[in-house]
């Protein structure tokens, strides 16, 4: 009977085998059928989201109170602070028709506005730029002994869409961030904006980009605050009013802001800017640590919200 029970265990032994095979053979036809439908679907959201060469609109320069400016900056200019912008084509203002309306001049002109000093605004931030490319910008800075008062940094989109590991990126940020910091600079970061409120990505490719965005910003603020700067959560502000208002917020290319969505952008950011240079009172605003909205847009919510509910769940 010996030999008829080991048979028997054999037999079944390759059966789990054979079923393990079949199915790892099934999960693998699967996982290529979906990477293979979103590398489709990233293909056209590339075709409709324009490839933007253009540069935006420049307003390095000094800003006085009495509402003078952008004045070219000289080495015998006498100024009270000194604020670079580093990063994409976000930190550029890519997207609108003139500087005032750049995310990095609406901040320095209500900074003016708020502190009566004056202030040289610089800008180093490149259109297509990832968190590789950061140091390069903070070095061409440094190097001409422009370190700057407070630097404010908008970075991670394009990390996103060109898929770098989030780990790594983020602790490039931390890096950058950091040699800021040594020089004696006040740094606010405005982690990465949730690409799940550009429609023009169709879903379910949406969702997974939502995903990886939030992911990052998270990793980035724990870079940021470790290397000595201040995160400001972007993704979590920006988004209710981004999804309430695209044809608002956006610009013309549906991808990047538009002057009101740049101008709420500086508005969340100024008071940490206020804040590193000590012309903020009483405590900072308190951004969401989700948004209601944006969780609401997620797939697997609104497949929840379709589907009918078993009993019990």
């Amino acid at each position: 009977m010996a030999p008829a029970d080991s048979d028997d265990r054999t037999d079944r032994l390759l059966r789990d085998v054979g079923a393990t095979v079949v199915a790892a053979g099934a999960s693998a036809a699967a996982s290529y059928a979906a990477y293979s439908y979103l590398n489709s679907q990233a293909a056209h959201a590339r075709s409709i989201i324009p490839h933007r060469t253009d540069a935006a609109p420049d307003g390095d320069g000094v800003y006085y109170p009495d509402g003078r400016g952008p004045v070219p900056y000289t080495r015998d200019t006498e100024i009270d602070l000194h604020l670079a912008v580093y990063g994409d084509s976000t930190a550029a203002g890519l997207g609108v028709d003139t500087a005032d309306e750049t995310p990095g001049v609406q901040i320095v002109r209500n900074l003016v506005r708020e502190t009566d000093k004056v202030v040289r605004y610089s800008n180093k931030a490149i259109v297509g730029a990832t968190s590789k490319g950061l140091a390069a910008q903070i070095d061409a800075s440094l190097i001409t002994r422009s370190r700057p008062d407070v630097a404010v940094i908008l970075i991670g989109a394009n990390d996103v869409t060109a898929m770098n590991s989030v780990r790594a990126s983020a602790h490039r940020l931390g890096q950058a961030v950091k040699v800021l910091v040594d020089e004696g600079s006040k740094v606010v970061v405005g982690t990465c904006p949730d690409l799940g409120v550009v429609s023009a990505i169709p879903q379910p490719l949406r969702s997974v980009i939502r995903q990886y965005s939030l992911r990052l910003a998270s990793a980035q603020r724990s870079a940021v605050r470790a290397a000595g700067g201040r995160a400001v959560p972007l993704a979590d502000v920006l988004a209710k009013e981004f999804l309430a208002r695209p044809e608002h917020m956006f610009s013309p290319d549906n991808y990047h802001p538009s002057a009101a969505g740049y101008a709420l952008a500086a508005s969340i950011l100024l008071p940490e800017v206020l804040d590193a240079v000590g012309e903020w009172e009483g405590p900072l605003p308190v951004p969401p640590e989700v948004s209601e909205v944006a969780e609401s847009r997620k797939l697997v919510n609104r497949i929840r919200r379709v589907l009918p509910m078993a009993p019990g769940s």
